[in-house]
């Protein structure tokens, strides 16, 4: 019987243990990313997980031939380290040796050595498994790891607790049509649209949680700002005073994840061109005052913001307080959610509030309802039936601390912190109402 225990892990290739080995060998298995032939050597540039290595062949000092090797192949290189300023991340290998683990059957069908892909969102997404290879690509999405592991490292950092619930439900935290239904055995059944309601059961036990996970909403939208599946960042925490507690925890995050992203992420950041904002306060401002500033006649939606109210709000904030980020507080307290808790000094206006970032809503949270009478209240008024939550009611029924939370989208964040033009962009496999593959 065969053992595995007792040998090392395979390791993957470090730049920064390649940089302090100079004058040494190194192996490195990577993906054939480009060969340029130059006469009596070639350049053969190979692609790892994370970095571009430049590797010099010359048949007077490679022991294999380059027969066969080309753009996609898998290989396991050995080579002499040289520290070289002109070659990608400031070191080239010499080449003692090149095995071939792998040749594709067939060519690409994008042009992944280029620099940028060159072709449309949708040739781009319908050969996916191609053009993350290409290492702009590619980059978005280790870019996006760093997003969430700052989150996650601020959350469990201030006492938060990660949490993981259920994606199919029995209802809809958000309510309407914009639920995807699912037969489950012989009960009808939902995708679940927001973690909210378990997330607010679990700060009674746990006083803080957050949770990463996917959310969706089935909209109809065909827009650069929507997708029916996307990646949620939530937290929920207990004992707050009022809603600004929760405005102030995501500032603090924010702050954190951006100096974070900064100093784990400088590749990324580079390859992607990324403006990574500076972040001291966020301004806010109440919903009434941003219709009013948005000129009222301007403001189609008076129980809202539309696209363009988020980009000229966004814009008034940079002109007036040298920050992309806006907060939008005390929408009106007859517009859904209705576990928003109602402004004490103003019951037309509920404790909710929006972060505007770079022109979009990145951000939805607020103060919620913790009183088992006044959560009755708040859905008959909403013309909402309480039986229909009777399980989501027991919290309340069984006291609840005051507490509030939030709900990020990261691929909106990611894209406005990116600059790119759509959503899709900084989802990997994305899912709207055209796209179930690949």
């Amino acid at each position: 019987m065969l053992k595995v225990s007792g040998k090392e892990l395979t390791e993957e290739f470090s730049l920064q243990k390649a940089l302090n080995s100079c004058g040494e060998d190194i192996e490195v298995s990577a993906c054939v990313h480009k060969v340029k032939k130059m006469g009596g050597f070639a350049f053969v540039i190979i692609r790892t997980a994370r970095y571009l290595i430049q590797t010099v062949y010359s048949p007077d000092t490679c022991a294999d031939s380059l027969d066969g090797i080309r753009e996609g192949c898998f290989v396991k290189v050995v080579g002499t380290v040289k520290a070289d300023d002109r070659a990608y991340n400031g070191i080239e290998l010499t080449l003692k040796s090149i095995e071939l683990l792998h040749k594709p059957s067939y060519e690409y069908p994008l042009k992944v050595s280029q620099r940028r892909l060159g072709c449309s969102l949708d040739v781009n997404l319908d050969n996916r498994s191609v053009s993350l290879r290409n290492p702009y690509e590619r980059a978005v999405f280790k870019f996006q790891e760093g997003v969430v592991e700052a989150f996650r490292n601020f959350m469990l950092e201030n006492s938060f607790t990660e949490i993981h619930t259920p994606k199919i439900v029995a209802q809809g935290a958000e309510g309407g049509a914009n639920k995807f239904r699912l037969e489950y055995f012989e009960k009808e059944a939902f995708l679940n649209q927001s973690p909210q309601f378990y997330k607010q059961a679990a700060v009674a036990f746990f006083d803080r949680v957050f949770e990463i996970a996917p959310v969706y909403r089935a909209e109809k939208h065909s827009t650069s700002r929507h997708l029916n599946e996307y990646i949620g960042l939530d937290f929920e925490m207990g004992y707050i005073n009022d809603m600004y507690d929760v405005m102030n925890m995501e500032t603090a995050m924010l702050r954190y994840m951006m100096n974070y992203l900064k100093e784990n992420y400088a590749p990324e950041i580079k390859i992607l061109g990324a403006d990574i904002p500076e972040i001291t306060e966020i301004p806010c401002v109440r919903f009434e005052e941003a219709v009013t500033l948005i000129k009222g006649s301007r403001a189609k939606n008076k129980f809202d913001l539309e696209p363009e109210d988020e980009v000229f709000l966004c814009n008034y904030a940079k002109e007036n307080y040298g920050t992309e980020f806006i907060f939008v507080t005390n929408f009106p307290s007859s517009k859904p959610p209705f576990y928003a808790m109602n402004d004490k000094e103003d019951p037309r206006t509920a404790c909710k509030f929006d972060l505007l970032f770079r022109g979009l809503e990145i951000t939805t949270g607020g103060q919620r309802i913790h009183d088992y009478e006044e959560q009755l209240e708040k859905m008959r008024a909403q013309g909402l039936d309480p039986e229909d939550f009777k399980s989501y009611l027991e919290i309340h029924k069984y006291g609840m601390p005051p507490h509030g939370g939030l709900g990020i989208g990261l691929e909106r964040l990611v894209m406005k912190l990116l600059g790119l033009a759509n959503v899709r962009q900084t989802s990997m496999f994305p899912r709207d109402i055209n796209r179930l593959l690949p």
